[in-house]
C-alpha cells in the first residue's frame, strides 16, 4: 500500500514476477479492495500462487516512526513483516515510509547475532571501463546517522558478504569512505575503523575511497555511516538529474540541435539504459533475522519488479544466515585488535 502508486505499481509487478519465476509463490497485503480491484484490470494470476492477506490500516509516508510502530500494528507494513518473522514469507519488498519499515523490521526481526544495527545497503553502477556497466554495493545510506568503529566494521563484513553472494566477487574490495585517501585524513572513527578493517585477514579492506571513486570501480563495497552515505547518495542522483536535464534542453534548442539530437539517438538511448533506475531498484535493510527490501517510493512497475528480484536472489541465497556465520568468524579472528 505504500510509495507514490501503491496497488497499481505493486500488483502488476507481482504479476510478472509470477510469470518468470514459476516456483514464486506471493503474498499481496494490504487493503483487500484496492488489490481486488487492480487484479481486475489483469491477466488472472495463478490462484495456487497468489495470496491476498487483508488488512485495515496503512503507514502514511509522512508518519513518525514512532506513531506507526505503536498504532499501525494491522498495517500492510506491518503484517508484512510480521509474515517474515513467522516464517510464512521468505522475504518482505515494500516501497513505503523507509523510517516506518525499518523501525517495523527491527522491532519484530531483531539483529543477527554480533550485528549492533541494521543498515541500508544499495546496488550502485559502476563503470568498469567495458560496454556493461558494474554494480558496487554501498551502506549505510540512513539508517544509522552516528556510527562507532564497530558500527562500520559489522557494515563492511555484511556488505562484503552481500556482494560475495549475489554480485559473484570472490574477495569483494571493501572501500571506506573518506576526504582523502591519505591515512592521517578522517574522523577518529573512520581511522579507528581503518585500522580493526587492515588487521582482519579475512576481509579485503583496500583503504579509503573519496566520494569521485565511488563510480570507478575501485572497490565493490564502500562503507560509511548513514548520514554521509545518504548525502552521497543523493547529491549523485541530483547530478544525474541535473546532466539528463541540461542535455535535453540542448538537444531541443533549435532545429540543428533536434538534427544533432536524432543522430545521437542510439548513443542516448544506450546510456539511458545503463543509468536506468530501475535496473538498481531494491535497498535491503541488512542486519535482520530475515529479509527486507525497501524500493523506492516513486517506483514504476518495472522498478518494483527489480526490488523483488532483489528479495528471490537474497532468498535463494539465505543471506542472514550467510551473515550470521560470517559475523562470527570475523569477530573472531585472533588478529582483529
Amino acid at each position: 500500500m505504500g510509495g507514490d502508486y501503491g496497488p497499481k505499481v505493486v500488483v502488476p509487478a507481482a504479476l510478472d514476477a509470477l510469470q518468470n519465476y514459476p516456483q514464486l509463490e506471493i503474498i499481496l497485503v494490504g487493503d483487500q479492495q484496492a488489490m481486488a480491484r487492480q487484479l481486475q484490470d489483469l491477466p488472472a494470476p495463478p490462484a495456487s500462487r497468489l495470496h491476498l492477506q487483508p488488512t485495515s490500516q496503512t503507514v502514511a509516508m509522512d508518519e513518525s516512526p514512532s506513531s506507526a510502530l505503536r498504532g499501525k500494528k494491522d498495517s500492510s507494513m506491518r503484517v508484512a513483516v510480521n509474515l517474515v518473522k513467522q516464517q510464512q514469507a521468505h522475504a518482505c519488498v515494500s516501497a513505503g515510509n523507509t523510517g516506518a519499515l525499518m523501525a517495523m523490521a527491527k522491532f519484530v526481526l531483531k539483529t543477527l547475532p554480533g550485528i549492533d544495527r541494521p543498515a541500508i545497503i544499495y546496488p550502485m553502477p559502476t563503470d568498469t571501463g567495458q560496454a556493461q556497466f558494474g554494480c558496487i554495493r554501498m551502506l549505510d545510506l540512513g539508517a544509522n546517522v552516528d556510527c562507532n568503529e564497530d558500527h562500520l566494521f559489522q557494515f563492511s563484513v555484511m556488505g562484503s558478504v552481500l556482494a560475495k553472494a549475489l554480485d559473484q566477487k570472490a574477495t569483494p574490495r571493501i572501500g571506506l569512505l573518506n576526504i582523502g585517501s591519505e591515512a592521517i585524513k578522517g574522523s577518529e572513527v573512520v581511522k579507528r575503523t581503518a585500522l580493526k578493517l587492515t588487521h582482519t585477514s579475512a576481509l579485503n579492506y583496500i583503504g579509503f575511497i573519496e566520494g569521485t571513486d565511488i563510480f570507478q570501480n575501485k572497490a565493490d563495497v564502500v562503507v560509511c555511516d548513514g548520514f554521509v552515505g545518504n548525502v552521497a547518495l543523493k547529491s549523485s542522483e541530483g547530478v544525474a538529474n541535473m546532466l539528463l536535464n541540461c542535455m535535453k534542453r540542448e538537444f531541443t534548442k533549435n532545429w540543428r540541435t533536434k538534427m544533432i539530437a536524432l543522430l545521437a539517438r542510439p548513443v542516448l538511448k544506450g546510456l539511458h539504459q545503463k543509468f536506468d533506475p530501475t535496473r538498481y531498484n531494491g535497498a535491503t535493510l541488512i542486519g535482520l533475522n530475515g529479509i527486507v527490501i525497501k524500493s523506492h517510493g516513486n517506483a514504476t512497475t518495472k522498478s518494483f519488479y527489480k526490488a523483488i528480484t532483489e528479495a528471490i536472489n537474497e532468498a535463494e541465497q539465505n543471506i542472514p544466515a550467510l551473515i550470521r556465520s560470517e559475523v562470527a568468524l570475523y569477530l573472531g579472528d585472533p588478529k582483529v585488535p
